[in-house]
């Protein structure tokens, strides 16, 4: 039997795959926290600037900041306000930075040495650099601890992202996979109200890593997983695993025997590199369309959120409610993309025009006091992104071969990143005018959606396991005409150079 007989037969969403699944998605909160940690620890409060002159003539001025608010945050320590200001954005962008530093290297890492080893590894060292940004003495010890959690962060949470869609079957990664990020709007709100009741920085950042200790003490016994182990050869141990599961869901010792192929036949063969998603000729057109649609995604997103922290009012309420705002996308995601008329392909694409066209709505509308304000917009644009975020990690997963879907998923993470490296600077221009971030947002989700359009559906179709089988009549078949046409004019150049 094929690795998706095998979980039909071991069981697909078993009682022992929802206990794993489930801590993994509550290890999404506790990323939702690391992620959004610079909103509050980098609160901005109002103060005033007062002068007065000292000496004998009164030839020396001094300069006295008054905070008018009473906030702990890096900038009342140390002062980060005037020339100073930029090290509260640029710590939250050394966070994205080391994320995207993480995806490059884990990412093709796993699926070289194992999906286990490199995610309790990350893991690991993130709750400790947590700690080390709880206890940083100064700002720039503060900012390097930052770029390491990011570093960290990056590595751990692609790898636990595929887990979630690896230790299930195929029909269930939708589910899983939307379940998880549903979970990390749900640490968004989590941690505006962790924020309202801890007020003092240090403390904040203490209590917000505490849950990683505890999660990684139970994802210390998970196991590795069989898709990846059956990829790269290892079939025993994949059938060892699976009939684990069978126990464990209460379906008795199963003997499962997996069929092997030219992949699994030689296990020291060497994986496929990061640049077979650019050599490929399938895989180069989706890699490039996909990693504009993550960026967009990831900039309009997070730019979006960290916006919240620039809004006046109740900061803890405005994180709150970016992170709520995010939940009624999930069940729509679920109900469009498992439409026969929507896959998708056009619900991605969809979700990201809708949320461009919201972010330019708010232009023309009043800022607050009505029921359609650009915050009540900003807000719908929140939600449409996030449901089209959702889609781009589930059709992600699919539209890359298990062999090297993690480094797809870091490359496409990679250019995330970017976005998320410049979302903490696009609310500033509202310097420049107050429409300018909005703008911004807008033309990037209308782009990213329009782009999304050339790749091919994934609804109900088989996912490939090797490079091979992606090549194959029947993986070709899960594409659209054009998008087919487009992808096989590239595979005979690419079959004519190679027999040149």
């Amino acid at each position: 039997m094929d690795i998706e007989e095998a979980f039909q037969v071991v069981g697909e969403f078993g009682r022992h795959q929802k206990r794993m699944i489930t801590i993994l998605v509550f290890l999404q909160i506790y990323m939702a926290c690391q992620s959004m940690l610079i909103i509050l620890v980098g609160a901005v409060p109002e103060y005033h600037v007062e002068s007065f002159t000292k000496g004998v003539d009164g030839d020396v001025t001094q300069h006295s900041v008054k905070f008018t608010e009473d906030i702990s945050s890096i900038v009342t320590e140390w002062f980060l306000i005037k020339h100073e200001a930029y090290k509260v954005n640029l710590a939250g962008s050394l966070f994205f930075a080391g994320v995207l530093i993480g995806n490059v290297l884990f990412g093709p890492l796993s699926d070289k040495i194992g999906r286990k080893p490199v995610f309790l590894t990350g893991l690991f060292f993130e709750v400790l650099f947590g700690y080390c940004t709880a206890l940083a003495p100064s700002y720039e010890l503060f900012a390097v601890s930052r770029l390491l959690v990011g570093l960290m962060n990056g590595g751990m949470a692609l790898v636990c992202f595929v887990l979630t869609q690896e230790y299930v079957g195929k029909s269930y990664w939708a589910m899983t996979g939307t379940l998880t990020n549903m979970t990390f709007a749900v640490g968004i709100a989590l941690f505006g109200a962790l924020g309202y009741y801890v007020r003092q920085w240090r403390s904040l950042a203490t209590v917000a890593n505490c849950p990683g200790l505890l999660l990684f003490l139970l994802c210390v016994n998970l196991p590795e997983s069989p898709r990846w182990l059956y990829s790269r050869g290892h079939t025993k141990q994949a059938e060892d695993i699976l009939q684990y599961f069978a126990v464990r869901n209460g379906k008795g010792r199963i003997l499962v025997k997996l069929r092997r192929t030219a992949n699994t036949s030689n296990p020291d063969a060497a994986s496929p590199g990061v640049f077979q998603l650019f050599t490929h000729p399938i895989l180069r057109w989706r890699t490039v369309v996909l990693m504009y649609v993550w960026y967009a995604c990831s900039l309009v997103y997070y730019g979006l959120t960290l916006n919240a922290s620039e809004e006046k009012g109740n900061r803890y309420l405005s994180v709150a409610m970016y992170g709520l705002v995010e939940l009624p996308a999930y069940p729509l995601c679920m109900y469009f993309i498992n439409k026969q008329w929507a896959g998708r392909r056009k619900s991605m694409a969809n979700f990201l025009a809708f949320a461009g066209v919201s972010c330019l709505l708010t232009m023309v509308v009043p800022v607050s006091g009505s029921l359609v304000s650009a915050t009540s917009l900003a807000l719908v644009g929140k939600l449409l992104v996030s449901a089209a975020f959702n889609i781009a990690y589930v059709y992600t997963s699919e539209l890359y071969p298990t062999v090297i879907r993690n480094a797809g998923l870091g490359v496409c993470s990679m250019s995330c990143r970017v976005g998320g490296i410049l979302a903490p600077f696009v609310p500033s221009l509202k310097s420049l005018h107050t429409s300018m971030p909005f703008m911004v947002f807008c033309l990037s989700g209308i782009s990213a959606g329009c782009l999304g359009l050339l790749l091919p559906e994934t609804l109900n179709k088989p996912s490939a396991e090797t490079l091979d089988e992606l090549s194959s009549p029947k993986y070709q078949r899960i594409l659209e005409p054009q998008v087919h046409l487009l992808e096989d004019k590239h595979l005979i150049d690419h079959n004519g150079a190679d027999s040149d």
